[in-house]
């Protein structure tokens, strides 16, 4: 009966230890480099299309605001008969002309990146949802983005920042 018991027990002891080294299995690692993805998916091109045509919009709207820029500038300089008063005002007009081109390259250059960030917002979300699909659906625990170094895929856990300020005594 001792015997029988203690088999028993080198049994269990075995079970429970091949249950653990099973359970403890090591975290399978993979990489992308999303900006390659990014490239390769035909959403990219319709989305750098479309924002090229805005791109070429504003560059109208600038080209046309330049024009007329220069031609009040030829016609200042032309304008050698006007009195004084009135060559002022002229130069006023083309100063107000001039710093409503400054700021409409501005704004432009600021439209022009919110719409690239609109149009690219889909086809990020749609990339980093398959990402993390094929990570899932093959077992990956995560998943490094090669073209930035930076994890994409990772398993819910706990946030080590509480724990970390305690360790450094940063309150807050």
């Amino acid at each position: 009966m001792k015997n029988t018991m203690k088999y028993l027990m080198v049994l269990a002891l075995g079970l429970i230890t091949l249950g653990s080294a099973h359970a403890q299995k090591a975290p399978k690692i993979g990489h992308i480099n999303s900006n390659d993805l990014l490239t390769l998916m035909p959403e990219r091109e319709e989305a750098a299309q479309q924002l090229e045509a805005y791109a070429k919009q504003l560059e109208t709207e600038l080209s046309t605001m330049t024009a007329e820029w220069e031609t009040k500038v030829e016609e200042f300089r032309s304008d050698t008969a006007s009195p004084d008063f009135v060559l002022q005002s002229k130069r006023e007009r083309i100063q107000d002309l001039q710093a409503r081109i400054q700021k409409f390259q501005e704004d432009a250059q600021q439209r022009l990146a919110e719409k690239e960030q609109e149009l690219l917002e889909p086809i990020i979300k749609k990339a980093k949802d398959a990402i993390k699909a094929a990570a899932d659906e093959n077992g990956y625990t995560y998943v490094f983005d090669s073209s930035v170094g930076v994890l994409i895929h990772f398993p819910e856990s706990d946030d080590l920042m509480p724990l970390v300020k305690k360790k450094l005594n940063i309150v807050n």
